[in-house]
This record gives C-alpha cells, structure tokens and sequence, in this order.
C-alpha cells in the first residue's frame, strides 16, 4: 500500500523471486505509467519491476492478500486504512507497517491506527536502516520486524528475509517504531548542521545528543532503552544523520544554507517525513513535561521561521550539564 520510493523497492525486493505481490498507489495516471513501463520514474528510475508485481489503484485488488504491507506516508495511514477497511476478506491477513511517523495531534504510532481500525488483526512492523535506492541495488542491509506475536515475527522473518536483506525480529514494537520515526527529526538537524558546514565535530556531537533525546522521549512514550540502540534506533539514526540519500537529511541540508522550507517542499516528489514528524515530536515532548532541545529546535525552525543560525546559537548557550543528563 503505497508506491513511493519505499514501497515500490519492497515490491521490487519480494517479487523479483517470483511472489505474486499488488502494489498499490493513489495516483491513477503514475499507475498507469507503471503499469505500461514497469518502471516508477518518479521515485526510482531505471528499476524495473518483475512480472509478478501486479501495479494497481484499485483498493479492492487487495482484499485476498495474505500480507498487505502499509508504506504510506504517515499523515494518511488512518484516512487509506479506513477505506481499505471494507474491502479486507481475510480475517487472518497480517499488516505490517513499514510506515515511519508519529500522528499529529493524537501521538499515535502507526500500529496502534491500525490495531484501531483492524482490532481482530496481526499487526506487525518493519525498521531499520533502509535506504530505497540501496535495496533496489541489491547491497546488504538488515531491519526489524517487531510484533507483539513472536510466532507471527518469526514467520514473517522466513518469508521476507534474505541474504541480501536480513531481518531480526523484536517484541519491542513501541520501541521499534518510535526509533524509526524519531530519527526522521534528528535527521533534519543533521542536515541543517551540515548546510550551516559546522564541520564534522559538531555534528558527531549533534547525532550523539540526538541519540540520547530520542532515548529520553521514547522511553518516556513505552519504549525499552536498550532496544533504541539496535538498528531501528541507532542504526538509523546513523543512515538518516550521515546520507547524502536520506531525503530528511537533504531538506535539513537546504534549510542550513538559506532556502525557504516552503520552496524546499514545492521542489520535492517525496514527503520528508521529518517535518510532520518534528510537529508530532514537539507535542508529545510538551505532554510529558520533557526537555527535547534538540526537537525544539528543529520545530522552531519548522513552524516558527527560527532561522537556522539562530537555532544553532540557542543551543550552543545551553546550560553546561553532566553528559548522561
């Protein structure tokens, strides 16, 4: 369910051995496209998807999966899972969210919108460092399935795993998702960092005190310390703070050096999902009375036109502290 870049790889990753998978998509004309060309030149251009990958706009050419995979962007999971609601027939079809939000306003994470909306389901979801265009060039990486369900994990584990795309599995699926989305933020300064050329010793700083905001807010959300500092935390805060690939790390980049957030979005395809994410962030850090400096921030600079230096120097005058406060 969704053919961005994300979901247009997993469908490239899962069919080129023959499994017979619907990829889902909401604009009928790039379907089309898709449909004709094999190729989603919007998002990944030059890939080719197998045969066995059936393109499509119709919800209703999901309904007999065994599996139906949500790679949505974050702000409309809960509007497309409502109207999928209808058209499910398998009461024992698993969803697995490859989704990587929080939802504004209610600080849901993307599971808990499904299990709202699909109460009698297996839900899962999927983490890690993953950039599309790597998966699609078939080098290495490895990612999480976490379900509250161990069996379900360990199944799923079997059927999309591979050499070439390792999957360990966890029970820590607050964690999980909450590394997963948070480092989307995290990923925004590092980019502003890097087009404000604070060099390389400021921004190792930035990702390390990144690292331990997101701890301090996950673990104040559900989550379990030491499970943010596997892959779906620290791993891709990692990819996300240091790829010249990741598109959070880019619009953070853009911010540093002077453009105008407004018209860094109007030139992109892709939804950066950092800049929901920050706003999310910010309210569930309000909520729980936390201090998220770094979350501040990079929501000022978001939503209340703080300029990027400015931002910098309300956090270099920071109160001098013991480092694992």
């Amino acid at each position: 369910m969704g053919a961005g870049a994300w979901g247009t790889a997993l469908a490239w990753l899962w069919g080129k051995n023959g499994r017979e998978i619907s990829l889902w998509g909401h604009n009928v004309g790039r379907v089309e496209h898709i449909q004709k060309t094999r190729e989603n030149r919007d998002y990944l251009p030059g890939i080719k998807l197998p045969r066995s990958v059936d393109v499509t706009s119709e919800l209703g050419d999901c309904a007999g999966a065994d599996l139906i995979v949500f790679v949505t962007p974050s702000t409309v999971l809960r509007q497309i899972a409502n109207r999928l609601q209808r058209f499910i027939g398998k009461s024992d079809a698993v969803l697995l969210s490859c989704t990587k939000g929080i939802e504004h306003q209610t600080g849901m994470r993307m599971s808990e919108i499904l299990r709202e909306i699909f109460p009698d389901h297996r839900i899962a979801a999927l983490s890690g460092p993953n950039l599309a265009v790597e998966i699609v060039q078939d080098l290495p990486t490895a990612t999480v399935i976490a379900c509250d369900d161990v069996d379900c994990a360990t199944t799923l584990q079997g059927v999309l795993g591979s050499s070439r795309f390792r999957i360990y599995t966890s029970q820590e699926i607050v964690s999980v998702e909450l590394g997963g989305a948070l480092k989307n933020v995290f990923a925004l300064a590092a980019g502003i960092s890097d087009g404000l050329k604070l060099g390389d010793n400021s921004k190792a700083a930035l990702v390390t005190r990144s690292l331990a905001e997101l701890v301090r807010l996950g673990v104040a959300m559900g989550g379990n310390a030491n499970a943010f500092y596997g892959l779906s935390g620290a791993g891709d805060l990692i990819v996300t703070c240091y790829s010249e690939r990741s598109r959070n790390h880019t619009v953070g980049k853009r911010l540093g050096r002077g453009e105008p957030l407004s018209n860094i979005t109007a030139s992109m395809k892709a939804i950066a999902e950092g800049i929901p994410t920050t706003r999310s962030a910010w309210e569930c850090a309000r909520r729980l009375n936390l201090a998220t400096p770094i979350i501040d921030q990079a929501y000022a600079v978001l939503y209340e036109e703080e300029k990027p230096i400015a931002a910098l120097e309300k956090l270099l005058r920071r109160e001098q502290k013991p480092e694992q406060s």
